[in-house]
């Protein structure tokens, strides 16, 4: 029998807060569980097993940063959308770094098709339409830009830019800037 109050969307919810706190990988059944108070097969009725719990997490966390992203967006071009999708995409790993890591879970293909990782794209070549590239060179630029803010997004939550003077909000500008130039001055196949 289901408990009240327990569906798949708090269960979820819960879930993506319990990652916040002691990161994804530490995120299982028996921990929302004790959350709720409840026995571990309390959730079998809501969730099949961990995986189906941590999918349900890594959707909540990517429909978040995409609806971030596109509030963000709304009304910019050019490097201004550049800058504003960057800028939400790190605010989000920073502010919710367990989600963060959800949204990088891999999903099986009716998950991925059901996600928003369509709309995460779509947001992405937005912004590359002020650049005006055509493919295959705006699915390129689709990768480095992913690429780019990923990989700086991950280092900076490892502490790795603690060990210089020089502040990681400076070596984000000028990184934008230097996406933003490359991006005006995409170099010819």
């Amino acid at each position: 029998m289901a408990r009240a109050g327990l569906t798949k969307e708090v269960l979820a919810l819960a879930g993506a807060e319990l990652a916040d706190e002691v990161g994804f990988d530490q995120v299982t059944l028996s921990a929302i569980a004790r959350r709720f108070g409840v026995k571990d097969a309390s959730l079998y009725s809501h969730v099949r097993n961990s995986q189906d719990l941590k999918t349900r997490i890594a959707l909540l966390a990517l429909a978040e940063l995409a609806d971030r992203v596109a509030a963000a967006l709304a009304g910019r071009s050019g490097k201004d959308a550049l800058a504003a999708f960057a800028d939400a995409y790190r605010d989000y790993a920073r502010e919710h770094p367990g989600r963060y890591a959800a949204a990088q879970f891999p999903l099986d293909p009716e998950a991925a098709l059901a996600s928003a990782a369509g709309k995460h794209s779509a947001l992405t070549r937005a912004i590359l339409r002020g650049y005006d590239l055509a493919e295959p060179d705006e699915t390129d630029a689709i990768r480095l830009l992913g690429s780019t803010f990923h990989g700086y997004v991950t280092l900076e939550q490892a502490g790795a830019f603690g060990h210089t003077a020089r502040d990681s909000q400076a070596s984000w500008t000028r990184i934008l800037d230097a996406l933003d130039s490359l991006l005006r001055t995409w170099p010819a196949a």
